[in-house]
């Protein structure tokens, strides 16, 4: 392993205060990204999809749980999948283990869900091992292919109108690599964070910082 030079705090500090300038390039790139994001057309879910949950059958609207927003990250659990049937993939599993507590999410109108093709008791057997709380469904029909996800894991955004379905993003390979913390799940939403610092179109809900974050046990 070859090392970096040793310096001084004198001449650290310099060198930290050099890429902290391109950090923050970064970020306002970041930033920008998020802001094009949520002008993405929308495209309409015209199909009527089916899954299985804890409680039954449900629907693809069932899914948001009374919420504006959805989105569902496709995991590989299921007969087939390396750690079959103990485990997740192994891929899978770690973005799982990313996962922050979802009250934060749904405090911006946005619920997560999980979707595989394993029945519900394999689902909730490898979730109480794991310790994964989200939501977790079976697909039944041609969800996954229908959404790009059907060879490879990937994250799909959705938002409602009512009874209306549709899809506003999706990112997959690396990256899902980002998603797990709250703020990341938000940057690919059709809403954002909202708040009120964001570049977001004329009319869509934002409110300070800080004035909505809360102990996950207090919303």
């Amino acid at each position: 392993m070859t090392r970096p030079p040793i310096v001084d705090a004198a001449e650290w500090d310099a060198a930290r205060r050099a890429l902290l300038v391109r950090e923050k390039e970064l970020t306002r790139a970041r930033d920008a990204m998020a802001a094009r994001r949520r002008r993405m057309p929308w495209m309409r879910v015209e199909q009527e999809y089916a899954l299985d949950g804890p409680d039954g059958r449900v629907s693809l609207l069932d899914l948001f749980d009374g919420r504006r927003q959805l989105i569902v990250y496709r995991a590989f659990l299921e007969e087939g999948v390396h750690g079959w049937p103990d485990h997740a993939c192994r891929g899978c599993s770690l973005v799982a283990d990313q996962v922050a507590h979802v009250a934060h999410l749904h405090a911006r109108d946005t619920t997560l869900v999980f979707a595989s093709r394993a029945p519900q008791p394999d689902i909730a057997r490898v979730k109480e091992r794991m310790g994964w709380t989200m939501p977790w469904f079976t697909m039944t029909d041609g969800f996954d292919a229908d959404f790009g996800v059907d060879h490879w894991h990937g994250t799909n955004a959705f938002v409602r109108d009512g009874e209306s379905v549709y899809r506003t993003y999706f990112v997959d390979n690396r990256g899902d690599e980002a998603m797990g913390g709250t703020w990341s799940y938000l940057d690919i939403t059709a809403l954002g964070r909202q708040e009120a610092w964001e570049d977001s179109p004329e009319g869509y809900p934002q409110s300070p910082p800080y004035a909505w974050w809360d102990w996950h046990d207090e919303y």
